[in-house]
């Protein structure tokens, strides 16, 4: 088999009146890797489901090694040699490596001759770019080795173009660099082309041959790498004008001893959604002043984590203080300590979606003085308060009596932080707060935070990107496996020695 070539010419999706891909030209040289960036909601994922039979296009043609091709499902791509690794598992959790690996195929002998299917596992491991057991059960697997597995079986069907969605979100650095070299050598031994979407710049910049940056559905900018510097593919992401936002950050860090212990956590234990240990035995203070961060792979605790500190999950032992007192994140202690927080998906975890924009920004005052008076909530005044919120944040709105669910998430996430910060917060429980946000909104945000964290507030957040931890952050722990395995000052730490020990190895990987 050989790499080859992919061309979609003028490829346009419509849902209804929307039109999610627009005019769109791009081709996947054979035998390269060729990058497709752009933001969430660009059209990425709804260009590659185009290409492998999950919509159909409403115009425009996918052409195959120059001859255009009808691609009406999954099934027709695989058999032209297109594969492609999605951004959620597919593996099947009881059967082993090797039984997962035979299912990739689709049809199956009613006996499978074990011998004979073993023997061809093994050669294929053999020449696999990284190797797993074949015994394993996903369940023995990290989140790493799953995606690894995901990509495998996909390897496994010799495609002739391997289409990734995200590889590398559940990846350590380390992880990410093994797994995309291996592609990259792949694709320039002329064993298969790879595309693959991404929103990380380094990746495209260490990894890809060429790139192509979709913005609002259309092609934004399409070329060789070599061409491109994060900036320009920033400018192209966010359209042009933008790239000074990437450059120079709004914010300064103000040189500043720690305050006082505002949160201190005690060997807090936390149960996952299946019953198994999310947190074992954490211990963690934040001082005022102070941003800590927490780095690991998704899926070893935070999430638990935070939800356990905002009361959204139950703690099973262990005791959480602010200000020396006992904390159990009810409304009421809310209040008085000044307790905030931005959690991960804020539509869904922070907001209700069919109420305003303005009643979502009422949700942690209006039953107070002076927005509530003898038991009357007066919605006048929080509706302007809520237009001012808009203007200083930049929201994006129809107004403030659209519903919240009606924005996009870099605007209900501005909403929800205008809502959050009021009141001169004291600590602030942050979750990955800027995924898929645009280059001003990622600024902005961070310029919050560290405006806040600036004049004495105590920031514990959570973010899956490294660059943001090690560029906001005073100091960064890690979680692996819902322990705290490494606790450094955010100067000293380097993406190579987080990743180390992202990736369970205790010692720092030395």
């Amino acid at each position: 088999m050989h790499a080859l070539q992919l061309e979609t010419y003028k490829l346009t999706k419509r849902f209804g009146s929307f039109t999610a891909l627009d005019d769109v030209s791009i081709t996947v040289r054979p035998g390269t890797v060729h990058a497709l960036l752009g933001e969430n909601g660009a059209g990425k994922s709804t260009l590659v489901k185009a290409i492998v039979g999950y919509h159909r296009p409403t115009e425009g043609s996918v052409l195959v090694d120059g001859r255009e091709r009808e691609i009406g499902s999954p099934v027709v791509a695989r058999e032209l040699g297109l594969g492609m690794v999605y951004q959620h598992f597919t593996v099947v959790p009881g059967m082993t490596v090797a039984e997962n690996l035979l299912l990739a195929r689709g049809t199956l002998p009613m006996v499978v001759n074990w011998k004979v299917a073993r023997a061809e596992l093994q050669a294929f491991m053999a020449t696999a770019p990284f190797q797993l057991p074949l015994d394993a059960q996903p369940g023995d697997l990290s989140a790493g080795e799953k995606q690894k597995l995901e990509i495998l079986k996909q390897l496994f069907l010799k495609p002739r173009l391997l289409i990734l969605d995200e590889p590398t979100s559940v990846l350590t650095p380390q992880e990410a660099d093994e797994v995309l070299g291996a592609l990259r050598d792949q694709a320039h031994a002329m064993d298969c082309s790879v595309l693959m979407i991404t929103h990380k710049f380094r990746e495209v910049m260490a990894y890809a041959d060429d790139v192509s940056v979709l913005r609002k559905g259309a092609l934004a900018a399409t070329g060789r790498v070599a061409d491109q510097t994060p900036v320009s593919l920033a400018a192209a992401m966010v359209g042009e004008g933008a790239s000074g936002v990437v450059t120079q950050p709004k914010w300064t860090r103000e040189i500043r001893e720690p305050g006082d212990v505002k949160l201190a956590i005690d060997t807090l234990e936390v149960m996952g959604d299946r019953g198994e240990p999310a947190v074992r035995a954490l211990s963690l203070s934040v001082r005022r002043g102070e941003i800590v961060g927490i780095a690991g792979v998704s899926g070893n605790g935070q999430r638990e984590l935070m939800q356990a500190l905002a009361g959204q999950r139950a703690r099973l032992s262990g005791r959480v203080t602010v200000d020396g007192q006992a904390f159990l994140a009810r409304r009421a202690e809310n209040r008085v300590r000044k307790v905030r927080a931005l959690p991960e998906e804020p539509l869904g975890n922070a907001c209700v979606g069919p109420l305003s924009v303005a009643h979502n920004m009422a949700l942690r005052s209006f039953d107070e003085l002076p927005w509530a008076r003898g038991g009357l909530v007066r919605w006048g005044a929080l509706r302007e308060r809520a237009r001012e919120w808009i203007a200083e944040y930049g929201v994006k709105t129809q107004g403030e009596r659209a519903p919240i669910r009606t924005l996009s998430g870099g605007n209900v996430q501005r909403a929800v932080l205008a809502r959050e910060l009021a009141g001169e917060a004291e600590l602030l429980l942050v979750s990955n707060p800027v995924f898929g946000l645009d280059f001003a909104a990622v600024a902005e945000i961070h310029g919050r935070l560290m405006a806040a964290r600036n004049r004495g507030a105590a920031v514990l957040l959570v973010s899956e990107d490294l660059d943001e931890l090690l560029t906001l952050a005073d100091r960064i722990v890690v979680m692996s496996e819902g322990r705290i395995v490494h606790d450094v000052p955010a100067a000293e730490a380097t993406r190579q020695s987080l990743g180390a020990f992202m990736g369970g190895k205790h010692d720092g990987g030395h």
